[in-house]
């Protein structure tokens, strides 16, 4: 596919998959003048998790401010906007649909085409807005709460996956284990902290590598294991270093995606490997993903902390690629929760 490089295209876009109400306005893909993002987090810490009714009602109390402050910051009127991109899934059914709603009646309003998101190939898209040189085709590490996906990006839209999670994803491992060790939600950031002061090579917790003839993963086990470490630690009234074992779990869950993923850039003949999702802001995980591009003479692409979050501008510039295809949706577009990228 071809860039529209002549013509200014402005992009509304709408995130609410999760616990973050986001509004974004992008320029032809990769230039964001906007990007507003209210989270929830501090809400949600109180119950160690994203409760979905909370999340839900928190999302129709925000978004008509968030997405006013976006066209604002953006300095943009209704008229200027070419289209209005919404994600439609995966993520929680009742927060997507309050997106989806309100951006169907921006569309119907403003009489802009609608199109439909999927919050995957959103994370997939955050390299074009960071790496404005980056073209496909390119292999692609998502690691967040609900996925882990090895995907080859054979073009813009045009993806075939090498590998997912056959349990928990990543973030969800991340997220357990840190509820188990006492450092609470989101689980993510607070053992990347932890991590930081223990040592890596404390605890010898398993790689779960399957079989050499897949590049699926498996979390699952591992988080069993920490569990096990911390009980039977507990009935031998030993001391445990909640550091370590923050460090040795994270190791073990990057040792197991780093493995992969340069097995998978060599299966596809893939010089280039990006990273995307919010998992992908764990500093151990882009550290040693840099090292073995370096040593494998790769190209490594990673985007900012905040375009690994779930945010809007990443939807917009994946709603700008199916503009140019003319992909759009119409008012039946719904909510899909479990949401595969297509291959």
């Amino acid at each position: 596919m071809k860039e529209n490089t002549n013509e200014k295209t402005l992009i509304l876009s709408i995130e609410t998959s999760c616990d973050e109400t986001a509004a974004s306005v992008i320029e032809n893909g990769r230039n964001i003048l906007s990007n507003i993002i209210s989270s929830q987090i501090e809400i949600h810490k109180e119950f160690g998790g994203v409760v979905p009714e909370v999340a839900s009602r928190k999302h129709i109390e925000n978004i008509n401010d968030v997405v006013a402050k976006a066209m604002s910051e953006a300095d943009t009127e209704p008229e200027d906007i070419d289209a209005v991109a919404v994600t439609y899934g995966p993520g929680l059914v009742g927060a997507l649909l309050v997106g989806i709603n309100f951006a169907k009646g921006l569309s119907y309003a403003w009489e802009k085409p609608l199109i439909g998101v999927n919050h995957i190939e959103g994370h997939i898209n955050a390299n074009y807005i960071e790496n404005k040189e980056l073209q496909p085709p390119f292999l692609c590490l998502v690691v967040s709460g609900g996925h882990t996906h090895l995907v080859n990006v054979k073009d813009y839209g045009v993806y075939k996956i090498l590998g997912m999670t056959r349990d928990d994803a990543a973030g969800e491992a991340f997220d357990k284990v840190s509820r188990a060790i006492g450092l609470g939600y989101p689980g993510g950031p607070l053992i990347d902290i932890a991590a930081k002061a223990g040592n890596k090579d404390a605890i010898k917790f398993p790689r779960a590598i399957i079989d050499d003839e897949t590049l699926d993963f498996s979390f699952s086990g591992l988080k069993s294991a920490v569990l096990n470490y911390l009980h039977n630690s507990k009935q031998k009234n030993e001391t445990v270093k909640i550091e370590d074992v923050a460090a040795s779990f994270q190791e073990a869950v990057v040792d197991v995606l780093v493995m992969k993923t340069i097995k998978a850039a060599k299966q596809e003949n893939l010089s280039t490997i990006a990273l995307a999702g919010g998992v992908a802001s764990n500093s151990r995980l882009r550290e040693r993903l840099k090292e073995e591009c370096l040593m494998h003479n790769y190209i490594f692409m990673k985007p900012s902390p905040i375009l690994c979050t779930d945010n809007a501008a990443m939807i917009g510039c994946a709603g700008y690629y199916k503009y140019l295809t003319k992909k759009f949706a119409d008012s039946s577009l719904n909510a899909m929760p479990n949401l595969e990228l297509a291959n």
